[in-house]
């Protein structure tokens, strides 16, 4: 990979805490965020867009020492006892804020919020010391795409910093598919989804009128709805694109609980 290029990624975070616990399950995707990071350069700050908060508008966790919020439930003890005190980025926060207010988009600063799981799972494997300020955007809950394409190309110049978004999702979010038995047909519906992705995100042929509109247009994918119920993991992937404009440069792909899942670097 170009360490250059990835200062966006968009990530599948994998099930609440287990990566943290030892899963098997989650062994491919453990290994793919701990060979991710030595190909970046160390972000002087890291942006993370998760999954698992939305707002009204977009917010913007801004305290400058934030704590962790245990979002899951029914895990061992241990899964509350991580520990993950990276602080915040207050000036980040508020750069956040002044790119999203200069596209005409209202935003609005968290003193008080957390990060959440969507940040400090995937951060505890790619940079364990916890020593890089971290800031967390919230997702809009419309749910609309376009108005998260909308967000990521307002905070398109934190490329020029040397500021590492990565968007937290999942690739593949259909909970009640995880704990089903695995079938011909189910096997054939995530994988035609994840083909989809894959090229829509890093085809170069297509133009960016081209990918954009399929990103907005997600749902007619093949096996859409299977793979997301309920878009909210797919959403941090919009940004991203509309941080980064153009083609991923890289897909990784990897099984997550028996699923097909897949991670994009720009």
């Amino acid at each position: 990979m170009n360490s250059e290029a990835n200062s966006v990624i968009y990530l599948s975070h994998g099930g609440g805490p287990l990566p943290l616990l030892g899963d098997k399950g989650h062994e491919g995707m453990i290994n793919v965020l701990r060979e991710i990071t030595p190909t970046l350069i160390k972000p002087s700050a890291i942006l993370v867009i998760s999954a698992h908060w939305e707002e009204n508008k977009p917010t913007i966790t801004s305290a400058a020492f934030p704590s962790l919020l245990y979002d899951y439930y029914g895990f061992p003890k241990e899964a509350y006892e991580i520990k993950y005190p990276a602080p915040g980025a207050p000036e980040l926060a508020n750069t956040i804020f002044n790119l999203l207010a200069a596209a005409g988009i209202e935003a609005e600063l968290d003193e008080r919020r957390g990060f959440d799981h969507g940040l400090f799972v995937p951060l505890t494997l790619m940079y364990p010391a916890a020593n890089i300020p971290c800031v967390q955007l919230s997702l809009v809950n419309s749910l609309q795409p376009e108005v998260h394409i909308k967000m990521g190309k307002a905070l398109a110049d934190l490329r020029k910093e040397n500021i590492l978004v990565i968007g937290s999702g999942f690739s593949f979010h259909n909970l009640n598919a995880f704990f089903a038995p695995s079938t011909p047909q189910s096997r054939a519906m995530n994988h035609a989804f994840e083909q989809w992705l894959i090229d829509t995100c890093s085809n170069p042929s297509l133009t960016e009128v081209e990918r954009e509109q399929r990103l907005v247009q997600w749902e007619r994918a093949p096996a859409a709805r299977y793979c997301h119920p309920r878009e909210e993991h797919l959403l941090p992937l919009h940004v991203c694109y509309g941080v980064a404009g153009t083609a991923a440069r890289t897909v990784i792909e990897f099984e997550i609980m028996g699923k097909l899942a897949s991670a994009y670097c720009w």
